[in-house]
């Protein structure tokens, strides 16, 4: 079972290391973890994604919402949310295997960045279940370097809101 967390604490130093070691010292997992300020420089926005039997990812609630950093915590499943995700993907290539990598790109509306006759650079902003799809396409291909942000999310628009 996975549980998206997102958490607005205090923007200052030392925050991400004491909500990051209530997860150690408990051993609960993180699948993915990002971190930036909001539209208020004070406050920053962790959006955690972690697994694990419901009553631990209660625990887990519980345990952010006694942190005094912490302002403010929501929980909400994936199918809850709009998920996102960056990838950054340098690939080696030949000149034979250029055009079905731009169709690759083309096929998934990722974009080329950075190209030299036997190296490109490729990013991709989507669903954690696309970045995964481009990353099986591409892999029959020399992968040199993969720089993945981590998955942000926030709750679909609700009537109202």
């Amino acid at each position: 079972m996975k549980r998206i967390y997102s958490v607005w604490v205090e923007n200052r130093s030392g925050v991400l290391c004491k909500v990051a070691g209530l997860f150690s010292r408990r051993s609960y997992n993180i699948d993915s973890l990002t971190v930036g300020e909001t539209h208020d420089k004070t406050i920053s926005s962790m959006t955690i994604l972690s697994s694990g039997t419901s009553h631990t990812l209660e625990q887990i609630e519980k345990q952010l919402n006694k942190k005094l950093d912490v302002i403010k915590v929501r929980t909400f499943s994936e199918e809850q949310a709009i998920l996102r995700e960056v990838i950054l993907l340098k690939i080696k290539y030949t000149s034979d295997q250029r055009r079905e990598i731009m169709e690759i790109c083309e096929f998934l509306k990722a974009e080329i960045v950075d190209a030299t006759t036997t190296h490109m650079i490729i990013t991709l902003c989507d669903t954690p279940d696309r970045i995964e799809k481009l990353l099986s396409m591409v892999r029959k291909f020399n992968i040199v370097e993969i720089s993945r942000t981590g998955t942000l999310a926030m709750p679909k628009c609700g009537d109202g809101e």
